[in-house]
């Protein structure tokens, strides 16, 4: 069976039970699918005073609309923002609930430490401290946290960043990080070691680090670049913004749609999805702070019909191979993992014994023990389908026209695999969003039996669930969209014990 095939573009429920196939055509025209909180969003801001200040004025823009500054072709992909009332139904106050403000001059002093770990950790420690603090005190409790960073900190405060000479402030306790992260697994007698070994237990990575170390507090947090929300006020010697950023529609659009999800309503989720289908991506990712480089951390990221999002941190072992550099877990690791997604599921859906099907998507293939482990947990309510999707750079695709390929084409190799495009020519944006010949994904249907179609389409609709963005479609389902970063937040630190959380919190 070698046949090209199309598949019609998946569309979106919004309010009213009205569909759309672009998510911001539903929101401006009908409203999100939930209706959100009455009062709006209350939330809470985290940054220095000056990073405040900007934030305040583009929270107040956002009270009205946002013309793109562009052409007429390009309306179709970069539409007007109508404002943040009119698009989500409720309102988003331009003052904040909770403020932390944290001192600059302090926070500069952080970030150009010489040692990596010890300029992040500190740098993270000024952020959640002062929201961990403010909620202890507080009564009011935010629906979500805003954290406005200077680019320095962006700039300095990464796993391969370097401070400049000329810049750098000599850190007053000095160890190596092998042995900061030894003297976690064997605490030193002399307390001060230990506290100085502290910031080894953590990836020196400001974004994921402060996600992970918040988890413990369920505080959502949408993490923000100051350049992101005012371009114009850091301009280079030629009067021009130093760093390219979205049209202030798009950024307008994204943020507000990610803030509407963390608050905890979905501004739309699949039409004629069927019912009782689960999806679960699987994560893994190496333990950089074990000295066995066989060890890694196993999660999950669980999609439920409902469109709600769960993600579980699974087993740490020795999952990974240096000889074929694949990861797979043992059959009792994974029959834990399907269990716990199933307990989870069960406990969302209490109407139900459990999901009809259980499609687990992966970038690797399952060896037998990993499918022995899936099949007992799921039991006979369950129907379980393993798929192997990768990004396939090996076939291509070209058509006679300006345009590339169509999104949704599909060219099916075998019963079992096929190509399918997600990105490509968009009919409804009249254009192609990308500079390079779209590459399609492989979609292999690896373990257990289902049709090759049925699969496709599922996958093509999964790449329009990225709540964190408001865009047409992505180019992975979400599944995998967010696999390497919910993974990097689950190893970020010494989580242990963390139960199934909303999505939200690692986005």
């Amino acid at each position: 069976m070698r046949d090209l095939f199309r598949l019609c573009e998946p569309t979106l429920l919004f309010r009213h039970g009205q569909e759309m196939e672009d998510p911001r055509d539903g929101l401006r025209l009908f409203g999100p699918f939930d209706s959100g909180r009455i009062y709006g969003i209350r939330w809470g801001i985290a940054g220095t005073p000056d990073c405040i200040k900007r934030f305040l004025v583009w929270a107040n823009r956002i009270q009205y609309p946002i013309s793109s500054r562009i052409d007429e072709a390009e309306k179709l992909f970069r539409p007007h923002y109508p404002g943040f009332d009119a698009a989500f139904g409720i309102p988003f106050s331009p003052t904040p609930s909770l403020q932390v403000e944290i001192p600059a001059e302090e926070l500069d002093k952080c970030i150009r430490l010489d040692n990596r770990h010890h300029r992040v950790y500190a740098a993270v420690d000024l952020y959640a401290k002062g929201i961990i603090d403010t909620i202890e005190e507080e009564e009011t409790r935010p629906d979500l946290w805003f954290v406005v960073i200077p680019d320095n900190v962006y700039r300095y405060c990464r796993p391969q960043s370097i401070v400049e000479k000329s810049a750098r402030i000599e850190s007053t306790l000095k160890l190596s990080a092998t042995f900061g992260k030894r003297l976690e697994r064997e605490p030193s007698f002399f307390e001060p070691l230990n506290v100085a070994a502290k910031p080894y237990q953590y990836e020196p990575n400001f974004h994921n680090q402060l996600k992970a170390r918040l988890l413990g507090y369920l505080v959502p947090t949408q993490v923000l670049r100051e350049s992101t929300i005012a371009p114009l006020d850091f301009l280079n010697p030629f009067g021009r913004p130093k760093r390219r950023v979205d049209e202030p529609s798009t950024v307008a659009w994204n943020i507000s749609n990610a803030v509407f999800y963390k608050a905890g309503a979905r501004p739309w989720k699949l039409a004629n999805v069927r019912e009782g289908v689960c999806y679960l991506g699987l994560v893994f990712k190496q333990d950089d702070r074990s000295p066995d480089a066989r060890m890694a951390c196993c999660a999950a990221q669980m999609f439920l019909d409902s469109g709600d999002g769960v993600v579980f941190k699974g087993a740490v072992g020795p999952w990974y191979s240096a000889e074929d550099r694949n990861f797979h877990l043992s059959s009792a690791a994974a029959k834990e993992l399907v269990q716990l997604a199933l307990e989870t599921y069960r406990k969302m859906n209490p109407e139900r014994i459990g999901p009809r099907e259980l499609f687990i998507h992966g970038k690797i293939s399952f060896d037998d023990a990993e499918w022995q482990g899936f099949s007992e947990a799921a039991g006979g309510h369950t129907k379980v389908v393993g798929v192997r999707i990768r990004r396939a750079g090996t076939l291509k695709l070209y058509s006679k026209g300006t345009y590339p390929v169509l999104r949704g084409v599909g060219y099916a190799l075998r019963p079992t695999v096929a190509y399918l495009w997600t990105v490509g020519f968009t009919p409804r944006l009249q254009t192609y969003i990308g500079k390079e010949l779209p590459n399609p994904l492989s979609i292999d249907v690896c373990r257990g039996e289902a049709s090759l179609e049925v699969v496709c389409r599922d996958v093509l609709a999964l790449t329009k669930l990225n709540y964190n963005s408001c865009i047409f479609s992505d180019g992975q389902p979400v599944t995998l969209r967010f696999a390497d970063s919910v993974g990097e937040i689950l190893t970020a630190g010494p989580l242990s014990g963390t139960p199934p959380l909303p999505f939200k919190y690692y986005i």
